[in-house]
């Protein structure tokens, strides 16, 4: 054997006995987890997300790992300047289940409004692009006025055959709100939210939807939201499904009440609870 040979062969067993990272990451990740996020890098658009150019992550305030995405708002701002908006897709689910911590900036200010800011979003089988004000369905998991809100709204199916499911348009928008009964945000810690959106099933035979679609949310573990009897879909839509999560911070135009900062990390989006002590 020659000397080129052995090295060849060398080489191949060193390789075999190494496994890949994607395997590995199977290994690992449960089945039951749809994605998940821990922000430790800024190569986001690599792993999947999509819809966003820059992302500032801080390694100063990391709830966990190396590295947390971070939102900041100047004076009289919408958006933040130092992070965009991003999307990701999922395989399609009824139920899905979101898990994230969240950090406010000292001294958080907010609108004293019930329709604004907005944080994060989950949409059903739109455009890949569609907006979230817009669509079929998309529920929200936003911080409001200090409570933890979980919302839906459905206002382009206005003119389907079964019209609107969750309430009448006002000013141009609907929506169902579904708000923590206390005020929980109120310092700035590390806080894990979960939500949780399961559709309710369909009388077919009857045209008509059943009452049984689920709205919940947990804070630091707690059940805090408790929605059991809730209407998500019609008949319109037999095979609707979540598919897409939508991470877009935002403060409605002249609602900004102060340059602040929030930070994001170890998000994950499954088709069964997450849980706050599974970091």
């Amino acid at each position: 054997m020659s000397r080129l040979d052995i090295l060849l062969t060398v080489a191949a067993v060193a390789l075999a006995l190494v496994p890949t990272a994607t395997a590995a990451d199977r290994a690992e990740e449960p089945s039951d987890v749809l994605f998940s996020e821990s922000f430790d890098d800024p190569q986001l658009l690599q792993r999947g997300w999509y819809d966003g150019k820059i992302f500032t992550l801080s390694d100063t305030q990391p709830c966990a790992g190396e590295g947390c995405v971070e939102y900041t708002w100047k004076a009289g701002a919408t958006s933040p300047f130092n992070s965009s908006g991003v999307r990701r897709l999922f395989t399609p689910t009824e139920t899905v289940h979101l898990r994230f911590y969240i950090k406010l900036s000292k001294g958080w200010g907010w609108t004293g409004r019930s329709y604004h800011p907005h944080l994060m979003h989950f949409m059903t089988e739109n455009e890949k692009f569609r907006g979230p004000a817009a669509s079929h369905l998309t529920v929200y998991i936003e911080p409001s006025n200090g409570k933890l809100r979980l919302a839906a709204q459905d206002i382009q199916n206005k003119d389907e055959p079964h019209g609107l499911t969750q309430g009448p348009l006002r000013g141009g928008y609907n929506a169902k709100f579904y708000d923590s009964k206390e005020v929980l945000f109120n310092d700035d810690g590390w806080h894990c939210v979960e939500a949780m959106f399961q559709l309710n099933s369909l009388d077919l035979k009857a045209d008509r939807p059943n009452t049984n679609g689920i709205v919940r949310g947990w804070f630091d573990g707690k059940l805090v939201i408790d929605r059991t009897n809730v209407v998500l879909r019609s008949t319109d839509f037999p095979k609707m499904k979540f598919n897409q999560f939508v991470l877009t911070p935002y403060f409605g135009p002249g609602l900004l009440p102060h340059t602040q900062t929030l930070w994001i990390d170890e998000l994950a989006v499954g088709t069964k609870r997450l849980g706050s002590d599974s970091l």
